[in-house]
């Protein structure tokens, strides 16, 4: 009964270590510009980037080429993956501006294997968004539902710096970090 006990304890230390350090719209500005997403993505980007798992190994990199349209009411992102294993996907985001509140711009976008409607806040050089997303499992294998917690900071030489946070069942799979720069 007391190992019990001390396993429960230790579970519970160890989902909240897991939830602490996350970034927060209130965080200090750390660029002089503002990140303004229709402005900054329309046109062409680049992308870089890497998915790590929850222990820190390096399973996946690769590169995104992004062509960006902003019609004045929804900004459409047209992402094409090259993963550094030869395979390659293609993802269509629609973001759209909700309205402003408080101190925060607020998005709806949606995509493919999105599930529901992803949800965002912008504010100064920072933008997060959460949602629900069905990854290809490895192998072709069907998919597996995560969550998404994906920030974006500008950065004070024109790239941004995307980090995005996976869960499922609120336990930590891994993280995706990326670079973005305009072409």
């Amino acid at each position: 009964m007391l190992r019990h006990h001390w396993q429960t304890l230790g579970i519970l230390a160890l989902v909240g270590v897991m939830g602490c350090g996350r970034p927060a719209l209130d965080d200090p500005k750390l660029s002089p510009q503002d990140l303004d997403l229709e402005t900054y993505f329309h046109g062409e980007t680049v992308a870089y980037g890497q998915f790590q798992d929850r222990f820190g190994t390096i399973r996946r990199r690769f590169k995104v080429e992004i062509s960006g349209d902003w019609d004045g009411d929804v900004l459409t992102l047209d992402e094409r993956f090259f993963y550094s294993d030869g395979a390659t996907e293609r993802r269509v985001w629609r973001l759209r501006k909700t309205g402003a509140i408080g101190p925060d711009q607020t998005w709806e976008g949606t995509a493919d294997g999105v599930r529901g409607v992803a949800i965002g806040a912008e504010r100064g050089d920072t933008f997060n968004w959460r949602y629900q997303f069905d990854l290809p499992k490895s192998g072709g294998q069907g998919t597996m539902a995560v969550r998404f917690d994906d920030w974006m900071w500008l950065l004070e030489d024109g790239r941004v710096l995307n980090r995005a946070y996976l869960s499922r069942f609120g336990v930590t799979l891994g993280e995706v970090t990326l670079f973005f720069e305009r072409r």
